[in-house]
């Protein structure tokens, strides 16, 4: 319970923090649980989600620390839903080495630039790969683990090669670059940045209270 407390306030922290314009780097507790995806347009930002999903968060740093994602394929990408990938290989079938996660659904809802655990018909089927959305897909809410939100870098994701309409299927797809936790890397630049409002456009409820959920 302490944890959850704990990991809820530095998200709000750290969700209001990159919502602001700034030239200093953020605190160690900050850079944490802000995960940079290298793609082949440029670096994206995802800041993660331990307050809505802690096991799903643990497993993606676990990952990114370990190499895992480095050059795998975006083999499903659906234009208008979403880009997928975590699958090493590359067919929607595989996964990590490490057990399946038991499913941390939330009411969070999944918006442009939500990043969420990818499944089977098995909501505790998740293990290591993930989708991020292109735009909001309502349907998913509750269905699905959300863990991270771009902050950064949309635009990047938004340029990765669309597949098949129907399946997503991808041919000759783009690749992920590499994975790294920015806790782990001097270079933040890419957080000098102004958020895209499309993916980070804040209420002004959100403003009043220091939230940029």
């Amino acid at each position: 319970m302490k944890f959850m407390i704990k990991a809820a306030l530095a998200i709000v922290f750290a969700l209001w923090f990159m919502g602001q314009g700034f030239a200093q780097q953020p605190p160690k507790e900050i850079l944490e649980n802000i995960l940079y995806l290298d793609l082949n347009g440029g670096r994206v930002a995802i800041q993660l989600r331990p307050d809505l999903a802690p096991k799903h968060v643990e497993r993606a740093k676990k990952l990114a620390r370990e190499g895992f994602y480095d050059g795998l394929k975006f083999h499903r990408v659906i234009a208008g839903f979403m880009a997928q990938s975590g699958d090493p290989t590359g067919t929607g079938r595989g996964n990590s080495k490490h057990p399946n996660l038991k499913a941390e659904f939330s009411s969070e809802p999944f918006g442009r630039g939500t990043v969420g655990a990818a499944r089977s018909r098995s909501p505790d089927s998740a293990n290591s790969q993930f989708f991020i959305n292109f735009e909001a897909a309502p349907h998913l809410t509750g269905q699905y683990t959300v863990w991270g939100q771009v902050i950064r870098g949309m635009r990047h994701v938004d340029a990765i090669k669309r597949g098949d309409r129907e399946s997503g299927v991808v041919s000759d797809p783009d690749k992920i670059v590499k994975v790294v936790i920015a806790a782990d890397t001097d270079d933040h630049s890419v957080l000098q940045e102004q958020p895209d409002p499309s993916t980070y456009a804040p209420s002004a409820e959100d403003q009043q209270r220091g939230s940029f959920q």
